[in-house]
């Protein structure tokens, strides 16, 4: 049977944080994350209409939640791999906004010195160990990181996520075979939002995401990305146990982008009914789902959450503006940090053979 979606109960406003175990201190941080995000993606998106960032654009308003949660409970040493969709992911995990603008502009300040763009935001003291392009293609990375941690008895875990399209890849059943054998401390995120670029997950798939990896004797859950609170503290058990050699663990995360697949995709197209994004958008945006909840409990006021969310905004801008005031590389720079080198002939070579 194809995968369905049914309505999800998050819980009585007044006893959330108490359910989760969350404080109300750390409930504002993740809200105020979420809405560092938002401000974020939106400034990128004003960016990218008037010409400032060019090439491919991925957006994570929608899926804040999914981000904020699952990135939260890990420790600084702990590695987080992802796909294309990763500017949120890279600030989570500890790289500045203003690296990350500039890296979209690409601009020498960049995380990735200008050189990678939106799709590959790098940042190895962070251990966010980038942005991937091609659909898949990082899930054997982290499981290669994640042997490393095993082979040198590292106290760390390793994070990897990935769209809908990539389980249906081969490199990510090859992966999670060789974790599983392995026990390999690394989790496989899906971030569920149903739709691999167009296509409906249901269209290319007759089995639930959440038996994807079940031949491989992986263990999976399913988690509400859009409640941030559910997500965080399903990690947060989750990542102690792989942590205490539990071995790798599967996650639907399932959530959903408000935006097109990319900048160049309407925001529904012809493969999203606009009463659907609109219906997720009034019942889904994981900042409101929080922010009611904090309301209501009284952790919060009207008056703290516009200082929250003008911070928000104004960190978005000076990220902007340290990314136009960042200068463009030297193309002198063209052949540094790639596998090749320059002889003194002025050509390529690639283990000593000229090209």
């Amino acid at each position: 049977m194809a995968e369905t979606r049914t309505k999800k109960k998050r819980g009585k406003k007044g006893d959330v944080l108490d359910r989760y175990g969350v404080s109300p201190e750390l409930a504002l941080d993740l809200l105020r994350d979420m809405l560092l995000y938002r401000r974020f993606e939106e400034k990128a998106e004003e960016a990218y209409a008037i010409g400032r960032i060019g090439g491919f654009c991925h957006v994570h308003i929608g899926q804040e939640g999914a981000c904020a949660g699952s990135i939260k409970p890990l420790r600084e040493d702990d590695y987080v791999v992802t796909a294309y969709r990763d500017h949120t992911q890279a600030i989570a995990k500890g790289v500045h906004p203003n690296a990350v603008m500039a890296e979209l502009f690409g601009r020498v300040g960049g995380a990735s010195g200008g050189r990678g763009g939106s799709m590959h935001v790098y940042d190895k003291s962070c251990r966010f160990m980038g942005g991937h392009g091609i659909v898949g293609g990082q899930v054997p990375l982290a499981t290669g990181i994640a042997w490393k941690i095993r082979y040198a008895e590292e106290d760390t875990v390793a994070i990897v996520y990935m769209g809908d399209a990539a389980v249906n890849q081969g490199s990510f059943h090859e992966s999670l075979n060789m974790a599983a054998v392995w026990e390999l401390p690394v989790i496989y995120v899906v971030e569920n939002n149903e739709y691999g670029m167009g296509t409906a997950f249901s269209r290319v798939s007759k089995t639930d995401m959440s038996a994807k990896p079940v031949p491989h004797g992986v263990p999976a859950s399913v988690v509400d990305g859009q409640d941030v609170l559910a997500t965080y503290a399903h990690f947060r058990e989750l990542i102690a146990e792989v942590r205490g050699g539990g071995g790798p663990r599967f996650v639907d995360l399932q959530t959903y982008r408000f935006r097109g697949h990319s900048m160049s995709d309407p925001v529904s197209g012809t493969y999203r009914p606009t009463e659907e994004v609109e219906r997720r958008k009034a019942e889904d945006d994981p900042i409101a789902v929080l922010r009611d909840k904090l309301l209501a409990g009284g952790h919060l006021d009207q008056a703290g959450l516009q200082e929250m969310d003008d911070e928000a905004r104004q960190i978005a801008q000076d990220a902007a503006d340290f990314a136009e005031a960042s200068p463009v590389p030297d193309p002198s720079t063209l052949y540094e940090h790639v596998w090749a080198e320059i002889n003194e002939h002025g050509r390529l070579f690639f283990d000593g053979r000229d090209r």
